[in-house]
């Protein structure tokens, strides 16, 4: 693992026991109905769900497919494994990084990833992996915050970007669409009811 990596891997092992109610006012608000939203779409018989966290998508996994789900943070996987212990989530949890993904080739159905790439040191590295690992013909699907369209807000973005990320681990200016778009994916769609700073992107291998 990098020294970027093993940096914000602490940051978010620091922040595990409080994650949950630190993101809990706009988990109700907003975060949720896109959550919900972002997994309906899944399909296949194998879903890979990179960055699982404390999981908070356990509610919405599909019954009918085999899922598994990686985080690399070691801390917010022990919240993930208790909350699939006292939930009973059929769900196989594993440490990993999605920089390095310890899968073959053209394994997943769908791939899914919320609010992910913008704590990941190397999005693009990430995300090609996420391309190798789903089977042709598969998705991957995402839910990201992103860097605003609107000149004045996106400086203001870049401006405190630094001070977001020594204190949550988490960039607030990352492109994800862009680095999407840098991957073979044979088709991309953004969701209409995206908004300026929260995209949901759905790729086809």
């Amino acid at each position: 693992m990098t020294a970027d990596s093993t940096k914000v891997r602490q940051r978010y092992d620091r922040l595990a026991p409080y994650f949950d109610g630190l993101e809990g006012f706009l988990e109700g608000l907003l975060f949720r109905r896109l959550r919900k939203k972002l997994w309906s779409q899944v399909s296949g018989a194998h879903v890979l769900e990179v960055g699982v966290g404390t999981g908070k998508n356990f509610p919405f996994y599909p019954e009918d497919a085999r899922i598994t789900g990686i985080d690399f943070s070691p801390k917010m996987l022990e919240m993930a494994r208790r909350k699939q212990q006292r939930k009973q989530i059929a769900v196989d949890l594993a440490l990993m990084d999605v920089q390095a993904l310890d899968y073959a080739d053209n394994s997943f159905d769908t791939v899914i990833a919320s609010f992910v790439f913008c704590s990941v040191p190397k999005p693009r590295k990430g995300l090609k992996e996420l391309y190798r690992v789903c089977k042709p013909g598969g998705q991957v699907l995402l839910l990201e915050h992103v860097l605003s369209a609107n000149k004045v807000l996106a400086m203001l973005m870049n401006l405190f970007n630094p001070l977001v990320v020594n204190t949550l681990g988490a960039n607030i200016n990352r492109q994800t669409l862009k680095s999407v778009q840098a991957c073979p994916f044979q088709k991309i769609f953004v969701d209409p009811a995206s908004s300026d700073m929260i995209k949901l992107i759905r790729a086809i291998k």
